[in-house]
């Protein structure tokens, strides 16, 4: 008897699945890749065969094979099913193999397609495509086939094949038996298996201008089920179908127009068969949509974030022998030589921190503070079940032009699970999460949110200050215990939100006013500013050595395009060093932890005596003091805390907490100032002092802008710096650079801002004070070489300041 086209297809899939051999890359020896799959799939009691569609395409002797899987998957998914189960029989010589239901999951395809791609030529025909998770809705069982029971004669008919709908037998086999309604279905012969249906979202990058997103249905089926989260950005493998529109034919109003033409059909002798319309106008109403029922699903990102899941709780009292092992089994040799070699580098912390964003000129603390919230905090929880959060939440305010877009732009695209948004068009529903009614069955679902599709990532929020009141409280939850409660229509559900947020605001008036602190410039409550780990303030001023960089900056960009980028790291080896640094869970030490309670102590302390604060110092300043330190340890690739990776945290959280405003600066004001003191000779030098004195006394206090302040600062310390460098380089007997030569170099640079004399003594003065105050009370400088003329002293870098 001559075999039909579907047995050979499925005696062809099998010889497959019995003789494909690749080599063991542990052992290095070949083995029957789909035999171990057998076992596997035996010891785990699963009933799908996950097949790598590579093995087909690239294995002489089956491209027809790989041809009718691309062409006619949907035609031949039974016979591929009937393979696997006879497949199963035959290695293990069970007779339960023979009556179970097994499937076949298809991954790694060639192409890859759009869900913009996916029309009616692409029905039935194996496709891939990539999208986000936006909507799930629950696990139900789906009947493949049933057996039914006559209610008239008691005849039995089995393996009725469903399609798309519950589906009765038409007419009952017995002949003298004339029933076609009364049936009675036996649920213990028939066969069932999970059901779940999803909605897919395409992705940001393929939206045309001006188009709205397109979403698709996505069935999943049997062990599949409950594989993609909301917000998970996955690869569905599998075919396209149409299934009858059922909702489109029951809305209102078009139930009198459907029955109106099925009166004039019936009237000429016609049926509804789902397309109707008046031919005569060109109209039809389509009753008809397009569904994708998936085989595989591929998480893209696969967690991103992995050390904030439940499971790793109990992970966290691992001993660090544990922690290597399985550092070991998720990096292969190249990549942890290669993240190694990253590591013995120096100066890491800064390379790593100026490889972000690299378009940006400048901002170096920004940068550093971006790099800590990728990096992370441990995330713990107590005996009790108090979850308490590991990630960081930084936010940017400054005027206009300021690059705070770019940084959230840039930040969005280098994590593979991260949402933009802006705050001003975006509401509290939108964000968090919402409650709908299902449109076909009427059931209540939930939507995911901007924070629930970033949960293990990052939610960018643009325009933070523009959001309602309203919806600002709605995120409160969502910031420090990281979860999002909802009790609406029925549903009571607490959500994860397990994410950090990078915000970005503008000044109330357009731009930062120095002369007020932070909660007077920027349009939050102080609840959500408290939440905030890290606040980085970018003031438009004019500062010509700034602006020159900036100017220079952006020409090179605009003129060599991607040859004027130059991190030291790429966003590849970015990826993967904060990947590896992310399984490290640094402990605090003893001297670390009594650093850290002092570092509060005095950061209350001067919130009690200090009106420079930005908001009050309560204890999840204290957190944000650990959480920023556990970054830094993160960033050294260290199982512990030190001090100086606390002192460093205690900087950033200082430069944050403390100096948002900016107040006027009083420099030269030799009162308050202590005396210099040489490294020579260690000694006091009264009478200079008493001559100075007396000298300040007659004139007045300088007053300069702390931005003013800095500027000149660091111009100072860049002319000292390459001054090192040369000097290095030629052989002299000079220790450092004379204090008039220092001087000289400024006023030179400042010429074209000098129109007459008295301009030059004003900058002479200035720069003097200045450099005093490096000396004195920044540590900036030392004096290396003293002269009872002020001019004539040689100075140098204090040896801790970074070159």
């Amino acid at each position: 008897m001559q075999e039909t086209r579907e047995q050979q297809v499925q005696n062809r899939f099998l010889h497959f699945l019995q003789e494909f051999r690749t080599i063991n890359p542990q052992s290095g020896e070949n083995f029957y890749y789909y035999h171990e799959e057998a076992r596997i799939m035996r010891d785990n009691d699963r009933t799908t065969l996950n097949l790598d569609f590579t093995h087909i395409t690239q294995t002489e002797g089956y491209q027809d094979l790989s041809i009718i899987m691309q062409t006619d998957f949907y035609q031949f998914e039974p016979s591929f099913r009937r393979a696997i189960q006879e497949f199963m029989f035959i290695q293990h010589q069970d007779v339960e193999d023979q009556q179970k239901l097994y499937f076949l999951a298809v991954f790694n395809l060639a192409a890859t397609e759009k869900i913009r791609d996916l029309k009616a030529n692409k029905i039935g025909k194996l496709s891939s495509f990539i999208g986000t998770v936006t909507r799930t809705y629950e696990v139900r069982p789906e009947l493949l086939s049933g057996q039914f029971t006559c209610q008239m004669c008691d005849r039995i008919i089995d393996n009725v094949e469903q399609q798309f709908k519950f589906t009765e037998p038409k007419k009952c086999p017995n002949i003298k038996c004339d029933n076609k309604s009364k049936w009675t279905i036996n649920l213990n012969k028939s066969q069932f298996t999970d059901f779940q249906k999803v909605r897919v979202q395409e992705d940001s990058k393929d939206i045309p201008a001006g188009s709205m997103p397109r979403s698709i249905d996505v069935i999943l089926h049997n062990e599949k089920c409950d594989a993609a989260k909301p917000g998970d950005k996955c690869t569905f493998n599998g075919y396209l179908t149409v299934i009858p529109d059922v909702f489109s034919l029951s809305k209102p109003g078009l139930k009198s127009s459907m029955s109106t033409q099925n009166q004039g059909n019936n009237q000429r002798g016609q049926t509804q068969d789902g397309i109707t319309g008046l031919k005569q106008l060109g109209v039809k109403d389509l009753c008809y949509k397009f569904v994708f029922i998936a085989c595989s699903v591929e998480t893209n990102n696969n967690r991103f974030n992995l050390q904030k899941q439940a499971i790793d709780d109990k992970e966290y009292t691992e001993s660090l022998i544990d922690q290597d092992a399985k550092r070991g089994q998720q990096f292969d040799d190249f990549e942890k030589q290669e993240i190694l070699e990253m590591k013995k580098q120096p100066d890491l912390f800064k390379n790593l921190a100026n490889s972000i964003a690299p378009a940006v000129q400048g901002y170096e603390d920004i940068k550093k503070g971006i790099l800590l919230m990728l990096m992370g905090g441990v995330y713990k929880t107590t005996k009790e079940g108090v979850h308490i959060r590991g990630d960081i939440n930084l936010c940017i305010v400054g005027d206009p032009s300021t690059a705070k877009s770019q940084f959230l732009k840039f930040t969005c695209n280098l994590l593979p699970r991260s949402v933009y948004t802006s705050g001003k068009a975006s509401s509290a529903a939108g964000l968090t999460a919402s409650v709908h009614r299902d449109i076909e069955n009427g059931e209540f679902c939930i939507e995911a949110g901007a924070l629930m599709l970033a949960d293990n990532g990052i939610c960018c929020i643009d325009e933070f200050d523009k959001m309602d009141s309203k919806d600002q409280v709605a995120i409160h939850e969502a910031m420090e215990q990281q979860t999002i409660s909802i009790a609406k229509a029925g549903i009571q559900a607490t959500l994860n939100a397990r994410t950090s947020i990078l915000a970005a605001a503008n000044p109330i008036f357009g731009r930062y006013d120095r002369s007020k602190t932070l909660k007077f410039n920027v349009n939050m409550t102080q609840p959500i500013m408290s939440r905030f780990d890290l606040f980085f303030i970018i003031t438009d001023a004019c500062r010509p050595f700034v602006d020159e960089q900036i100017a220079t900056h952006i020409v090179r960009l605009h003129s060599q395009q991607e040859g004027a980028l130059e991190p030291r790291f790429s966003q590849d080896q970015l990826r993967k060093y904060i990947r590896y640094a992310r399984t490290f869970k640094p402990i605090l030490t003893y001297e670390s932890a009594q650093y850290v309670k002092e570092a509060y102590i005095r950061l209350r302390e001067n919130d009690q005596t200090s009106q420079r604060t930005s908001y009050r110092i309560t204890v999840r300043q204290l957190e944000s003091l650990i959480r920023l330190s556990e970054a830094l340890a993160r960033v050294q690739c260290d199982d512990f805390i030190k001090v100086s990776y606390v002192q460093e945290a205690e900087k950033l959280l200082g430069q944050s907490i403390l100096q948002v405003d900016e107040t006027p600066k009083f420099i030269d004001d030799l009162e308050e100032q202590q005396p210099i003191q040489t490294r020579a000779m260690g000694i006091i030098e009264e009478e200079l002092q008493q001559k100075e004195r007396e000298r300040r006394r007659q004139g007045q206090k300088i007053q300069l802008a702390q931005d003013e302040y800095l500027d000149i600062v660091r111009a100072l310390t860049s002319f000292m710096i390459q001054k090192e460098r040369d000097m290095q380089e030629e052989i002299t007997e000079a220790k450092g650079v004379k204090w008039e030569d220092l001087a000289e170099w400024y006023i030179t640079n400042k010429l074209d801002q000098i129109e007459h004399e008295e301009q030059v003594h004003q900058y002479e003065r200035l720069v003097g004070a200045v450099i005093r105050q490096m000396i004195n009370k920044e540590r900036i400088l030392v004096v290396v070489q003293d002269n009872e003329d002020c001019n004539l002293r040689e100075l140098a870098l204090h040896p801790n300041v970074p070159r």
